[in-house]
């Protein structure tokens, strides 16, 4: 049913177990950079999140007060809505073994709220695998209880390949598409977009946009490095007018890359889930990207500058908490700092700022 290689089905559990720092680690960016000098007197401030999901804890996470400031400082706060919304799972085997995800209403909504995210200021991809993991039925209560919410949704069929949301007084057109699927092909083509191709968009879904943001689910899980495929696509995004690239699915973070004036943030790691109340503590590594887009005349819609933001997701009884790194102590802030300075170029600094 599902449309992975055998490769990565065979490697899916070991990666989990140990996420690889293997693979070409040429050619990337710093994870912060000012692209406008001096920055421009009017902007517009993205922040884009990982996955959320409500897999091995269920009760409403903490959050540090410095990134709730963060995120309720966006104009528009993106994420992917890694679980179906449902109040009873239909798949409740695989959904207790913690291969199916769900969520409830009320979890997402306490968490949004937990995190300083506005929900009239969320737009959510449910352009991913996991979408469909309650069946057709899940997928359609998701979608009411979003509806409920206030929450806007990207990466449907029904809305197009390309949807156009506004951030201050920007037009952002996000497309966002997924890779993989864990249903089968019929069904889940039917609802999730998986077009890549960015030839195959209508011109007149991006005209009149500011920026043209890609949101794509893609590359293999549970590796530090793209591929080379997911970095070709990247190119092909970025070759036909993509100016941000801000991918899901990996589980863990991965580094910024520019190509010619475009941006790319290949995986964000989770905001908020995990797989196993126990995850290896690689995982438990994420980021929030906020990107500042000039609203300027003269470089209307052009990235001004970006920064990603890491946390680390810790676990409590029964749910977890979000703290920035450089609030972090002892061995295990040591032990984040060394693995986020072999994932990220040398000029980066891990004992960051404060998140502002």
């Amino acid at each position: 049913m599902s449309n992975y290689p055998l490769s990565y089905k065979l490697s899916w559990l070991p990666r989990l177990l140990r996420p690889s720092l293997g693979g070409d680690k040429s050619g990337f960016a710093a994870p912060a950079a000012t692209l406008i000098d001096p920055l421009p007197m009017q902007s517009a401030r993205l922040a884009f999140i990982g996955d959320i999901s409500a897999v091995a804890n269920r009760d409403t996470p903490e959050c540090d007060p410095a990134i709730a400031a963060l995120l309720s400082s966006a104009d528009l706060v993106i994420g992917n809505c890694e679980s179906p919304i449902v109040e009873r799972p239909r798949a409740i085997i695989g959904t207790l073994l913690g291969t199916h995800h769900a969520m409830s209403e009320r979890f997402l909504a306490d968490a949004l709220a937990a995190a300083g995210i506005a929900r009239e200021r969320l737009v959510l991809s449910l352009a991913n695998n996991h979408v469909l993991d309650q069946g057709i039925g899940g997928f359609e209560e998701t979608l009411a209880a979003l509806n409920r919410l206030g929450i806007r949704t990207i990466g449907t069929v029904a809305g197009g390949p390309v949807q156009v949301h506004a951030a201050g007084s920007l037009a952002i057109g996000f497309a966002a598409f997924s890779l993989w699927r864990n249903a089968g092909a019929i069904s889940f083509e039917q609802r999730i977009s998986m077009c890549g191709d960015p030839a195959k968009w209508p011109r007149d879904a991006v005209s009149g946009v500011d920026l043209l943001c890609a949101v794509p689910h893609w590359d293999w899980e549970f590796r530090h490095f793209p591929r080379p495929a997911t970095r070709a696509l990247a190119r092909r995004l970025a070759d036909h007018g993509v100016g941000l690239i801000v991918g899901h699915h990996a589980h863990v973070v991965q580094p910024v890359e520019h190509i010619g004036d475009s941006v790319i943030a290949h995986c964000l790691g989770d905001f908020l889930g995990t797989a196993l109340a126990r995850q290896p503590w690689p995982g438990r590594i994420g980021s929030i990207l906020t990107v500042d887009v000039s609203a300027d005349i003269a470089t209307r819609g052009i990235i001004a500058a970006y920064r990603l933001h890491f946390f680390a997701r810790l676990a409590a009884q029964g749910h977890e908490r979000l703290v920035p790194v450089d609030a972090l102590d002892g061995a295990f802030k040591r032990r984040v700092a060394a693995r986020l300075g072999a994932v990220f170029p040398a000029q980066a600094t891990f004992a960051q700022k404060p998140l502002s």
